[in-house]
């Protein structure tokens, strides 16, 4: 996978690297930040609904995400040698050791 391939490039090369999925963290990566996913499908799902209830789709907002997310992975921070402070640790949604 490709996912994998960076990750091992990103830890080969002693790179701390925050990635936008939080897939990547639980397969190594050091972080990520970004909107969660499951959250911009439910949106989606709404705005189809409304789409085929017959509003006319360029009456309809931009949407932007409304719930974003912070994974650390502590066992690749420890890896590469890098000490998280408390103040990111609290404020992470998860913290996987």
């Amino acid at each position: 996978m490709k996912r994998d391939l960076l990750i091992s490039l990103a830890a080969g090369l002693s790179l701390p690297a925050i990635y936008p999925f939080r897939f990547y963290p639980e397969s190594g990566g050091l972080a990520s930040y970004g909107f969660e996913r499951l959250q911009q499908v439910r949106e989606a799902a709404a705005y189809i609904d409304r789409i085929l209830r017959g509003t006319h789709p360029g009456d309809l907002p931009v949407q932007l995400p409304t719930k974003y997310e912070f994974v650390i992975n502590l066992k690749t921070a420890k890896a590469l040698g890098l000490a998280i402070p408390q103040s990111l640790l609290v404020r992470a949604d998860e913290v996987i050791q």
